[in-house]
């Protein structure tokens, strides 16, 4: 903008057209014109205080001030639109000039249409640099590149996704690779980033990824549980940053770029069979990238880092926290939930209760209204296992569970030695043991009946028919009384044939051959 103020200035202390142009970096001819100017409108210095710029230029070039008739395009419109995939400048400007054209309005030409957005861009788009605290914040991301593994047996190659995590302040870097970006992975990370930096932020500053938030909001997100869990863990706190808003964590989004440049472009022509393998290469190179020196100022990430920020951290936790995911399951008639294709019993009480699960590499907690109600070690292997505590059980369930060969064994030698050589023979009659669990049963229940003393002689009767008496045979011996008759001490021998009274009856001496 000309300053006419100046012009009028300079002019009035005698100084030269020419001096004037030098001193306000602007043509003579406009020295010229706006003296000219001065001179037909009776204006000379001073001026009058309230006189500003603007008063001056409506003074004096009253027809610059003359509105222009053609449209003035809607720059918030084309702001949002330019946010879309495929659409340009030159697009937007050809539906500008046909919107122009049907409400019989004068469109602008291309060049003046661009400069109206590049000045609302240029406005819009200003940002503010905001000094970070030294151990307040720990900004985390993954990597948009990936890096890769080739597999030993099958040569195929595997994506590895790349961990990020930079404190702002100092800008130390720490990176690692998994192999997934699951839960499991997310806690991991963390765990490792805040071991590599020997200490924990104030803040952790996320992206609204599912195993970081569960809800994004700016006012009140939900933060998954277990990430939530992994923080109170470490005293810090997790403050997400805005959805699609890179700017509210613009180191870890900076350094991202860099890494893509530094360690995974560099490795590209290594080849890695394990992740181990990579996660070492990675810790070399982020080691050259951290101790690199800066462009700007004096110094390097890692020395920043040990002289500002490292003794401004919260110590770590006497133990490291181990990774836990949450669910929700529901219990089920046989009081079991389902957990990765393994079962574990629940107390019968909650059946058809919803309870959450927290899940650990080794245990399995079960929680209902925020009170742990059991736990369980965590099964591995052969899918459809099942961990069945028997406390959880109902009584008749307790019962039928211990139903076994040595329990009803040990229940017959209570009654005596000739009930438990029924019960094993018994046992033994069936080609599955299990097929005389009930019938093994009936008989010692018997004893509730009859008493425990004529179940035991009643078992001696029935040996002494069979070695392998019948539920059906001891029952019946008990209803006739058989058991209460005493036996016969000896069997008795055949007396030899005595003489008939009767003289009809031939003896053997009548056969016989006359000497």
């Amino acid at each position: 903008m000309t300053k006419y103020r100046e012009i009028l200035r300079l002019n009035s202390m005698g100084l030269s057209q020419r001096s004037i142009a030098s001193s306000i970096q602007c043509s003579r001819n406009t020295v010229s014109e706006v003296l000219q100017r001065a001179n037909e409108k009776e204006l000379s210095w001073p001026l009058p205080e309230d006189v500003v710029e603007a008063d001056l230029q409506y003074l004096l070039f009253p027809e610059k001030a003359q509105t222009s008739s053609r449209k003035v395009p809607d720059c918030e419109y084309m702001h949002r639109e330019l946010a879309k995939s495929g659409v340009t400048l030159s697009l937007l400007w050809s539906e500008y000039c046909e919107n122009c054209r049907l409400g019989g309005e004068i469109p602008l030409m291309y060049t003046q249409y661009c400069n109206y957005y590049r000045k609302y861009a240029a406005t819009t788009k200003a940002t503010m640099h905001i000094q970070r605290k030294p151990g307040e914040q720990m900004e985390v991301d993954w990597a948009g590149q990936t890096a890769s593994l080739v597999d030993r047996d099958t040569g195929e190659i595997l994506p590895v996704c790349i961990f990020v995590a930079a404190l702002p302040c100092s800008q130390y870097a720490y990176v690692e690779g998994f192999l997934s970006q699951n839960q499991e992975s997310w806690i991991s990370a963390h765990v490792n980033a805040f071991s590599h930096f020997g200490g924990v932020p104030k803040i952790l500053v996320p992206d609204n990824l599912k195993t970081g938030v569960e809800q994004s909001s700016w006012y009140s997100p939900v933060i998954n549980k277990t990430y939530q869990e992994m923080a109170e863990h470490y005293g810090t706190a997790v403050i997400p940053a805005r959805v699609r808003k890179p700017k509210d964590k613009p180191s870890v989004e900076g350094t991202v770029g860099i890494i893509s440049t530094w360690i995974l472009a560099a490795l590209r022509k290594n080849t890695f069979f394990s992740l181990s393998e990579l996660n070492e290469a990675i810790g070399d190179k982020l080691d050259t990238f951290n101790r690199k020196p800066f462009q700007k100022k004096p110094g390097s990430r890692h020395s920043a880092f040990l002289d500002e920020e490292k003794h401004t951290l919260q110590p770590l936790p006497l133990t490291a926290y181990e990774c836990a995911t949450w669910k929700v399951a529901t219990v089920q008639f046989n009081y079991h939930i389902a957990v990765d294709n393994m079962h574990y019993s629940v107390p019968y009480e909650y059946i058809k209760h919803k309870v959450d699960v927290r899940i650990t590499r080794g245990v399995i907690e079960v929680f209902y209204n925020h009170h742990r109600i059991c736990s369980h070690p965590r099964l591995y292997g052969r899918p459809g296992q099942y961990h069945t505590v028997s406390d959880h059980m109902p009584e008749k369930h307790k019962q039928f569970v211990e139903w076994n060969a040595e329990r009803f064994v040990s229940w017959a030698k209570q009654v005596g030695p000739n009930a438990s050589a029924v019960i094993q023979a018994i046992l033994a009659g069936h080609r599955v043991e299990q097929q005389g669990f009930k019938a093994c049963m009936g008989v010692l229940k018997l004893a509730d009946r009859y008493s425990l003393v004529r179940l035991e002689s009643a078992c001696a009767r029935a040996l002494s028919y069979t070695p392998s008496p019948s539920y059906k045979q001891i029952s019946t011996i008990l209803k006739s009384g058989q058991d209460t008759l005493e036996e016969a001490a000896t069997i008795e021998q055949p007396s030899p044939p005595s003489v008939s009274p009767h003289g009809f009856t031939r003896g053997s001496t009548y056969y016989g051959r006359k000497s």
